[in-house]
């Protein structure tokens, strides 16, 4: 008799994140959160899922546009893998059919006069704010700190902060 449980595969949904540094870039790195609309003082990078037949790079802009009213941005570097995570439980409800996410992360540039307006379609952010490297930490929600943690040593050690 096998006493093994079947081991349930995880769905990960597929899905893009956006860095974003400021139009001070280079001269000054400072990096764009906000705090999500839906879950109280849980700060975030912007980030959204991939439509069908999207590319990762279509669905940045389209993503950019719908939370945060600008895709005025322009490409600084890609992180060459794809990451992924679990859901919290208190999330895990919201998401069904998904476990979590896997996400391709771009570091982008505000080019300078992108208007950023969270006041979109369908609102994702009540409020944010731009912060040194130092800071982030500060403000990130705990389940997306191990991810961002990775990400950002990558841009660092590739001389982009």
């Amino acid at each position: 008799m096998n006493d093994r449980k079947e081991k349930k595969t995880k769905r990960y949904r597929p899905n893009v994140a956006a860095i974003i540094l400021s139009s001070k870039y280079p001269e000054k790195v400072e990096f764009f959160i906000a705090s999500r609309s839906d879950v109280r003082d849980a700060w975030q990078f912007p980030q959204g899922g991939i439509d069908e037949g999207e590319s990762p790079k279509e669905a940045l802009f389209r993503e950019l546009k719908e939370e945060i009213g600008t895709d005025e941005v322009e490409i600084v570097a890609e992180f060459p893998e794809w990451v992924s995570y679990d859901f919290p439980e208190m999330i895990a409800k919201k998401m069904y059919p998904y476990d979590g996410q896997r996400q391709k992360y771009f570091l982008v540039r505000l080019k300078p006069g992108a208007k950023i307006n969270l006041e979109t379609e369908v609102p994702e952010f009540v409020q944010y704010t731009f912060v040194p490297y130092g800071k982030i930490f500060d403000f990130i929600t705990y389940f997306k700190r191990p991810i961002y943690k990775k990400v950002l040593e990558y841009f660092r050690k590739k001389g982009y902060l």
